[in-house]
C-alpha cells in the first residue's frame, strides 16, 4: 500500500554527504578592527584602554579604545577636518 510518507518496496531512502572544504569565506576583517581611526583626547585613551570606558571622538562617535593606530592607518575624515580647524 502506497501513500504519503510511505515507501514502496523498491524505494530506498538514501542519505548523501556533500563534502565542503574548510574555506574561510568571510570578506570582512575581524569585528574589532576599526575601519578608520578617530582623534580622541590623549588623556582619555589610556583610561579607556585600561578601564574599558568609552571615549568621544572629535566627530562625536563614542566607543571604547581597543586598538592603537599605526602610521598610515586610515583616519576618520570628519575628525581630520575638525582637527585641522583646531590647529589654526
Amino acid at each position: 500500500m502506497r501513500g504519503p510518507g510511505r515507501l514502496g518496496q523498491n524505494e530506498d531512502m538514501a542519505t548523501q554527504t556533500i563534502e565542503r572544504p574548510d574555506i574561510d569565506e568571510r570578506t570582512e576583517q575581524d569585528d574589532d578592527t576599526p575601519k578608520v581611526f578617530h582623534y580622541v583626547k590623549k588623556d582619555k585613551i589610556a583610561e579607556s584602554a585600561v578601564m574599558g570606558s568609552h571615549v568621544v571622538a572629535l566627530c562625536g562617535e563614542v566607543f571604547p579604545v581597543t586598538k592603537s593606530a599605526k602610521p598610515g592607518s586610515p583616519v576618520c575624515p570628519k575628525c581630520k577636518k575638525i582637527y585641522e580647524k583646531m590647529k589654526k
